[in-house]
């Protein structure tokens, strides 16, 4: 992943792009690098609104160590318990074991120089000091950059207090915003004034530069101070320290419009960014109209209250967290929080479900990206829903319906998370409990926990058995078929599948899980040797595939269509099938489709003649296999195309050469294994330039091997 700063210099990492040009505060950025430098923990601290996150971004930016800089933005966070999980998803870690978050996060950080920005934790600073001393403790290339109101109180923490602008600054500052909406800020000494009655804070400012387009500076210094007289008694002088920032988003919020208050106050809602769709739905009603909700948003977007952003999921809109405090102390003060948080609730409830049924179709990768995008506010509205007796039921129903997500976009043990909360609740509402156990159930599968698996998925049978709910009966005995397939119960694999696709078909189901079933039903008749049969399931399922836009099922029958084409000797079509696969299944940040594809890839490519790529693809993978758990599930079945290209590439190459090649394969990190396999010619060749120590493949003999069983799939019980 790679971000970009204004200056245009690259930066690995997830940096955000800066939205405009960064002014002043050299002096600071210079000092902060320095105490970077010389401290492996930094703390940034400040009130709300001084300009530190802008200002940590910038110094993280100029000095970003070797492995990058990576951003943990928790403003949004709530949930003490998820703070482990959201690190984990900001540093774009797929982990699909067990294992806890943390220990996650110390295993990828072990190795590396980087630098990660802990970013808004003052709110949950318990939390974020007991993972910042763990991750110090075990990572020692790892800095630490934390961005609070106050400090970590962790050992070895250098605090970097954050004083407001200089005078000159701010009015630069002022300058420039102003202009950039084509509204000059006129007199150069009234502006003087202006910046020092807002005591410099960068926020307050840019509050001010956004009024411009109506106001003069000297009408707004004349307002300001009229502000300021009725909150000191006309004694300015008593105002406490940094109360300037106060008086100007209070004076800011009184220049907006009744229409223009009220939206402020409901967008206060929302965690992180928010789309339109989501703000008329949530916040329209009630003396704002939904169809007015453009209007009145744009009008803030003018003001600098909201922010607009370009992202993958299309146009966002956020506020800075000052400007959401005053909009939520607002709405408290209307009475009205408490309806318009259950309106966020419903609007991410009923989001999920039409995203599940739509994962059906075309826009899956759209909608993967909108869920990644939402994941702050699906947290919101699982806690407020999951903490509620009288409304549990919709958050069992919230988190089962997004198992798409869960399981196919690499978000498993936060899923399990939410699930397993889920489980525990008794809502009263069996159907969205019983959907949240086979949820549970799947995901534990693809986390190699097969005894936890099988103790949901068996309550959810018999609950569906006794509550007559033939679908979620389905479920249980496909994910159950599942457990058996990746433990080399074949017989009861198969009968299982197949009887749960029995189910699926008398009730009318047909979907992604669905489609899942008949490709895991075809691995279980292939790895019993009826490959002809296998192909022909996964035929079909390819064809249902292509009729409906459908792209993550499909990768997983493209494997067993592939490994049936490379055992018929069509190495071009086994590689032209796989490629597809491992490009969709990287997308969908699907890691165990990723795996499995780039081990069929190695043993394709041994065949091709070219043992020594072969061994660096099998090294990718071996790497790759870590954060899966278990290699192939222990499944000997699974495992026989990785046997049959070590088996044939340590003859060719030899025992020294091929493990200096997986060695090498090794050190590749899954964005340039999976660009290395798919950017590779179909043509035999020598090993590349970065491995001119390796002798050139011999020839191949063919590619037909000796097998430990007939054929091999992938899936998602593969999953």
């Amino acid at each position: 992943m790679q971000s970009i700063r204004c200056s245009g210099t690259p930066v690995n990492g997830n940096l955000p792009l800066e939205p405009d040009v960064f002014v002043g505060r050299s002096a600071e950025l210079a000092s902060l690098s320095r105490a970077l430098g010389a401290s492996r923990l930094v703390t940034v601290t400040g009130p709300g609104g001084i300009g530190k996150s802008r200002l940590a971004v910038r110094a993280a930016a100029l000095g970003a160590p070797r492995d990058g800089v990576w951003r943990v933005e928790l403003a949004d966070l709530t949930d003490p318990e998820c703070v482990d999980h959201v690190a984990v998803a900001a540093l774009g870690i797929t982990d699909h074991t067990r294992r806890p978050p943390r220990e996650v996060l110390a295993g990828h950080l072990a190795g590396r120089r980087l630098l990660l920005v802990l970013d808004g934790f003052e709110h949950l600073v318990d939390a974020c000091a007991e993972l910042v001393s763990a991750l110090l403790a075990r990572a020692p290339g790892l800095r630490v950059l934390a961005v609070g109101r106050r400090p970590l109180a962790v050992a070895g923490e250098r605090v970097f207090p954050l004083a407001p602008m200089a005078e000159d600054e701010a009015v630069r500052l002022l300058a420039e915003r102003a202009e950039r909406q084509g509204a000059p800020v006129g007199d150069e000494a009234v502006a003087r004034e202006l910046c020092r009655r807002l005591e410099g804070f960068p926020l307050a400012v840019e509050l001010a530069a956004g009024r411009l387009g109506t106001l003069s500076a000297g009408q707004l210094l004349e307002r300001l101070d009229d502000r300021f007289r009725l909150l000191s008694g006309g004694n300015r002088d008593a105002l406490a320290r940094h109360r300037a920032l106060r008086t100007a988003i209070g004076w800011s919020h009184e220049l907006c419009t009744p229409r223009e208050r009220l939206l402020w106050a409901r967008l206060s809602v929302f965690a992180g960014g928010f789309d339109l769709e989501a703000a008329e739905y949530v916040c329209g009603g009630d003396g704002l109209p939904a169809q007015d909700v453009l209007d009145v948003l744009s009008a803030l977007l003018a003001q600098s209250v909201v922010g607009r952003e370009e992202t993958p999921a299309g146009v966002r809109y956020r506020m800075l967290d000052t400007l959401r405090e005053y909009g939520a102390e607002w709405l408290a003060g209307t009475g009205d929080e408490e309806r318009l948080r259950r309106r966020h609730r419903d609007w991410y409830v009923g989001l999920a479900t039409w995203w599940e049924l739509d994962w059906f179709s075309p826009r899956q990768a759209e909608i993967a990206a909108r869920a990644e995008a939402e994941l702050p506010n699906l947290r919101g509205a699982l806690e407020l829903a999951l903490t509620d007796p009288d409304e549990a039921h919709l958050g069992q129903h919230l988190a089962g319906s997004l198992w798409f997500y869960w399981v196919g976009c690499g978000r498993l043990a936060e899923g399990r998370h939410w699930l397993e909360q889920a489980a525990r609740v008794d809502s009263g509402h069996e159907p969205p409990r019983l959907k949240a156990l086979w949820v549970l159930g799947h995901v534990a599968i693809l986390q190699g926990d097969t005894g936890p698996a099988l103790a949901a998925l068996q309550e959810c049978g018999r609950e569906a058995e006794r509550t007559a709910s033939p679908l979620a009966a389905a479920y249980a005995e496909h994910r159950t078929g599942c457990v058996a397939l990746v433990t080399d119960d074949l017989s009861r694999a198969e009968r299982l599948l197949g009887s749960a696709l029995e189910r699926y078909g008398e009730a009318g189901e047909l979907n992604s899980n669905v489609l899942m079933g008949q490709v895991e039903l075809a691995m279980a008749r292939a790895f019993q040797g009826h490959l002809p049969e296998a192909v022909r399931r996964c035929e079909e399922v390819r064809r249902v595939c292509d009729d409906h836009g459908e792209r993550w099922a499909r990768g997983y029958a493209l494997y067993v269509l592939a490994y049936a084409a490379w055992r018929d000797g069509d190495r071009a079509s086994a590689r032209a099938l796989l490629g597809d696969c491992l490009a969709g299944a990287h997308g969908f940040r699907d890691l165990l489709g990723s795996v499995l594809a780039l081990e069929l890839l190695a043993l394709v490519t041994v065949s091709e003649g070219d043992a020594a790529e072969a061994a660096v693809l099998q090294g990718a993978a071996g790497a790759m296999w870590r954060p899966v758990g278990l290699r192939l599930f222990g499944s000997a079945h699974y495992g026989a195309p990785r046997v049959m290209c070590e088996a044939r590439a340590r003859r060719e190459l030899g025992d020294a050469v091929y493990e200096e090649c997986v060695r090498r394969g090794a050190l590749l990190d899954r964005d340039a294994a999976v660009s290395r396999a798919l950017g590779r010619p179909g043509t035999p060749r020598a090993a590349g330039a970065a491995h001119r120590a390796v002798p050139p493949a011999r020839s191949a003999s063919g590619p037909h091997e000796p097998a430990a069983s007939p054929a091999r799939g992938g899936g998602e019980t593969a999953g």
